[in-house]
């Protein structure tokens, strides 16, 4: 087993399971136990400080309410929350240590994974068949798409998804710049998931995106008599070094494949879908012309 297998969690029980079909527990209504315990830590640390929240709220920036819901493990706190704090604390970095999990931990347990990996990227190629791919959707439409789960989500749960999934777009401004393209079919573009408000604030958004040097954004017409993606969606992730995942998602449920050759027919197939779509230039023209009739 390479280390980088052993960093995706590939070759391990948890990553045979998922090449194998199995998959992470489906989300719910479960507790953060990270956030609990992190909330937990900072208490202590805080009442052993001698401050009440909100004269720690003060000396941190932040409000008393904030910071109850901090300590409550109902909301996860941004990264210089963190770093302030551990030194008002003088905590001596037992804060800052839970940085990164608190991080993995703003995503469903299915999705942790991949945003990790996404993060990590050379290459993502990303085909999409019932909604706008996360990486690129406005906060309204997240919000939007985010309240129409069943099982219902609770506020909190919504509120730190759409903060989770609007950070993932961090990847837009890093370098260097990962490739990154995404092919998505058209009723996705017409469906005024939000309302028609939302619709036209996301496809003006894939516009902007469409633009960038290192973004490729790629419509699938309804009108094609040939279509190589009727297996549904799936993402390509190239690692550094040219190791291949190709990660999946239905139902609350994520699936990883590993096996070289299954990644490399997933890249072969994702190439034929490109090659059937509309070309980017087409497609920004085509988005246009759905903004022009909404």
């Amino acid at each position: 087993m390479t280390k980088d297998e052993m960093d995706a969690g590939v070759g391990t029980e948890e990553g045979a399971e998922r090449s194998s079909g199995a998959s992470a527990q489906p989300e719910g209504k479960a507790e953060n136990g990270v956030a609990v315990a992190f909330g937990r830590q900072l208490k202590l640390l805080r009442v052993r400080a001698g401050l009440d929240r909100v004269d720690f709220g003060k000396r941190v920036g932040y409000a008393a309410q904030s910071v109850a819901s901090f300590e409550q493990g109902r909301r996860i706190p941004q990264p210089e929350f963190i770093d302030r704090a551990d030194r008002v604390l003088d905590a001596g970095g037992l804060l800052v240590a839970l940085k990164e999990e608190l991080a993995r931990s703003q995503y469903p347990a299915f999705f942790r994974d991949m945003a990790r990996l996404e993060a990590e990227a050379v290459e993502l190629c990303a085909y999409d068949t019932h909604m706008v791919k996360g990486l690129l959707q406005t906060e309204e439409y997240t919000r939007a798409v985010l309240a129409m789960r069943r099982p219902l989500l609770d506020e909190d749960t919504i509120e730190q998804r759409v903060s989770a999934r609007l950070a993932r777009q961090e990847i837009f401004s890093r370098w260097p710049a990962p490739l990154m393209s995404f092919v998505v079919e058209e009723p996705v573009l017409r469906r005024p998931l939000g309302g028609r408000a939302v619709l036209h604030g996301q496809l003006a958004q894939l516009l902007k995106f469409g633009r960038f040097r290192n973004v490729e954004i790629q419509v699938m017409p309804l009108d094609r008599d040939d279509n190589a993606g009727v297996d549904g969606a799936f993402t390509v992730v190239t690692r550094k070094g040219g190791e291949q995942l190709v990660y999946t998602e239905a139902q609350g449920r994520s699936n990883w494949l590993s096996d070289r050759d299954e990644t490399r027919l997933a890249a072969a197939r994702y190439g034929i879908i490109r090659s059937q779509a509309l070309t980017p230039r087409e497609s920004l023209g085509f988005i246009e012309k759905l903004l022009g009739e909404l």
